[in-house]
């Protein structure tokens, strides 16, 4: 039990801030002007009614969200070209080429 007394000033530190940042917070809240149920739905209607704000355009265009078929369908790869050079010329050396 001795080990934990050193939470003690750590535990008084964090109930009194605690306390303290609840009491300015009340005091702050009774400062401010309250509204009338009348004054604040006057208020919302106005809000309501008013035109939303158009955000700012971006540099690109959006982009047309493409249907799924469903199937994965992968990009066509370039053909690869393979010089004939690469080939043995001739039957003998053919069987003479080892893999490397």
């Amino acid at each position: 039990m001795e080990i934990l007394l050193w939470l003690v000033p750590a535990a008084v530190v964090t109930v009194a801030t605690m306390l303290w940042v609840g009491w300015l917070s009340s005091a702050r809240r009774e400062n401010r002007g309250a509204v009338d149920r009348e004054t604040a739905a006057r208020r919302l209607g106005e809000a309501l009614s008013r035109e939303p704000k158009r955000r700012p355009g971006y540099a690109a265009p959006r982009r047309t969200p493409e249907t799924s078929t469903g199937v994965a369908v992968r990009r066509a790869a370039r053909p690869v070209v393979v010089s004939r050079r690469d080939e043995p010329a001739t039957e003998s050396e053919r069987r003479d080429r080892r893999a490397s």
